[in-house]
């Protein structure tokens, strides 16, 4: 299985409300996207600098479901949204039995 993991930093600008959005998008692709097999995502509430503003876990069966959700339309069209409302984003994947 294929552990894909995002942590993002919004902008200030609509915070709130953009943090809102993005975690209704990004859970609507379970139904979207067949690739996906697992999606958790989760909003910050601890206050510390090193801390991100909202997380997602997502499962693949293999790195080549994981290449065709990348591109998949309905996982770009929240891509494009997200970018428009963080400052960054960090990535972590992995191979796990």
């Amino acid at each position: 299985m294929i552990v894909h993991i995002v942590f993002f930093k919004f902008k200030e600008e609509q915070k709130k409300e953009n943090i809102k959005k993005s975690k209704e998008l990004l859970l609507s692709l379970l139904e979207k996207v067949p690739t996906l097999k697992f999606i958790e995502v989760g909003e910050n509430f601890a206050n510390e600098d090193r801390a991100m503003d909202l997380s997602i876990i997502t499962h693949f069966d293999s790195l080549e479901d994981l290449k065709i959700y990348a591109v998949h339309p309905e996982h770009l069209k929240v891509v494009d949204f997200i970018k428009q409302v963080v400052e960054y984003s960090k990535v972590v994947d992995y191979e796990t039995n």
